[in-house]
């Protein structure tokens, strides 16, 4: 018996949300994806018993990337089901694990092995977020008066928190549109970017948050230029949108034939964004333990409040201000300057945050290449493993002999200049939204373009087979 053997029994232990018996009409599967999206939201402003909301530092990024809050439930957010995800994904396509995914039991052992990863991760980073203190624990209303059980009890309800999403995701896979880690990311996404222009609580000076509030209070006060000056990050948000819906809809298709039946054949599309959002994300996680692995490593300043300096930079208040790791972190808001976008604009003029600038640039689209280059050598996307599959499935390219070998050769010719390419151009475009300030950051415009793309497709495809229930049949 091997080892994935001897887990079978505690795999088929853990609860499973139920297929329904039939598949639910549209309307039932949007009333269930909503229902979904409005616990999330719940989760999001509920605090951990015992967690001292007053020190919690917050990185945007962080709350974007893992689908969280930070302080909150959902503070682990997504992280543990997407990182329990990729490793065994990692380790499936360097076969590392063996399974067949051509047979339903071996399918079912994957969802099942991702699903016990993903609680015990769960467990494991709520563990790392409070006893590391970066979820600081109340000191003046401890549980039962010890400090220990409190941060137990944090962990515990962080861990709880994040496998409810993670049956969640279940429920909206089953009984929704699309799946709900994406449905997770492209909401705080999207509320980021609403409280960020729509924002009505004033600052420090009385003026509302939200760039469209501050910007009318300007033109009242007889201010155009600081109004004009205050909405460009929602300018920049809407052309990097609209840039990214471009790019999603540029591709090559080449022509592909059946070689046993003639007159029959399809074609396959190489999308220019080939590898999606795979390669930011993973950058932007990269780059983000970089920058909190510093943070733990850091020790305290003797006589300076608030000042930790460690091998990999300089922190104050828990933010990069020096080292190698401030110049790998993204430039913060605009929306968090004091003075707004012009203050904003003469600090990044200055010659050490120009280079600030370029640094962090390149190290983002440098990665965003080697995890593209990584991803889909990894994952059975490569050339040799496309042409294997087409191969496979009796598809040979016209005017070409149907070998693997053949076929590959061709492949070779799009598929790595286009990884590459389109790893750039995705790099780029998080970059250039990062230092103009768009809201919600450049990895999460891209995300949730590709969200809400592939959103629009499955819900087009849904109406569609409501429309023709026999098209639905064959295609299922």
């Amino acid at each position: 018996m091997g080892f994935w053997d001897a887990l079978d029994p505690l795999l088929t232990a853990l609860p499973e949300v139920k297929r329904p018996d039939r598949i639910p009409p549209l309307k039932q599967k949007l009333l269930w994806t909503v229902v979904v999206l409005f616990v999330f939201f719940v989760l999001g402003q509920i605090y951990p018993l015992g967690v001292d909301a007053s020190r919690i530092v917050r990185f945007e990024r962080l709350d974007i990337l893992l689908g969280s809050r930070m302080g909150t439930l959902i503070t682990t957010g997504i992280g543990p089901i997407v990182l329990a995800s990729i490793f065994l994904q990692l380790a499936v396509g360097a076969k590392l694990v063996n399974l067949d995914f051509t047979t339903p039991e071996g399918k079912k052992r994957f969802q099942g092995i991702q699903k016990l990863f993903a609680i015990v991760l769960s467990f494991f980073e709520a563990g790392i977020y409070v006893l590391s203190g970066y979820l600081p624990a109340s000191t003046s209303g401890t549980l039962f008066g010890s400090l220990l059980f409190t941060q137990l009890a944090m962990v515990v309800q962080l861990a709880l928190a994040s496998v409810i999403l993670l049956y969640l995701d279940e429920v909206v896979q089953k009984y929704g549109i699309g799946s709900g880690i994406s449905l997770f990311i492209a909401a705080g996404v999207c509320q980021s970017v609403f409280i960020g222009a729509f924002n009505l609580v004033p600052n420090a000076s009385g003026v509302p948050s939200g760039l469209i509030p501050s910007a009318i209070y300007a033109l009242a006060s007889g201010d155009v230029v600081n109004a004009v000056w205050g909405l460009m990050p929602i300018v920049f948000t809407i052309l990097v949108f609209l840039v990214v819906v471009y790019i999603e809809g540029m591709k090559i298709e080449l022509p592909l034939a059946y070689g046993r039946a003639r007159g029959l054949g399809a074609r396959y599309p190489i999308k220019f964004m080939y590898v999606s959002n795979i390669p930011v994300i993973l950058a932007s996680a990269v780059l983000l333990n970089v920058q909190l692995m510093g943070m733990f490593t850091a020790a305290p300043v003797a006589g300076n409040a608030g000042i930790k300096q460690g091998f990999l930079g300089t922190y104050q208040n828990n933010q990069p201000i020096d080292g190698f790791v401030y110049y790998i972190t993204s430039l913060p808001s605009p929306l968090l300057i004091t003075g707004g976008y012009p203050v904003y604009l003469q600090q990044i003029m200055q010659p050490k945050e120009i280079i600030h600038v370029f640094v962090y640039g390149l190290a983002l689209v440098f990665l965003c290449v080697v995890f593209g280059w990584f991803w889909i050598e990894s994952t059975g996307m490569g050339a040799k493993d496309v042409a294997a599959q087409l191969n496979k499935a009796g598809l040979q390219i016209p005017g070409f002999r149907q070998d693997p070998r053949v076929t590959e050769k061709i492949l070779e010719r799009y598929i790595p200049i286009i990884t590459i390419l389109g790893s750039i151009v995705v790099g780029l475009l998080a970059w250039f939204a990062d230092i103009t300030g768009a809201l919600g950051t450049g990895t999460g415009i891209l995300l949730t373009v590709g969200i809400i793309y592939r959103f629009y497709e499955d819900l087009a495809q849904q109406q569609l087979f409501e429309m023709y229930p026999v098209l639905n049949k064959i295609m299922r």
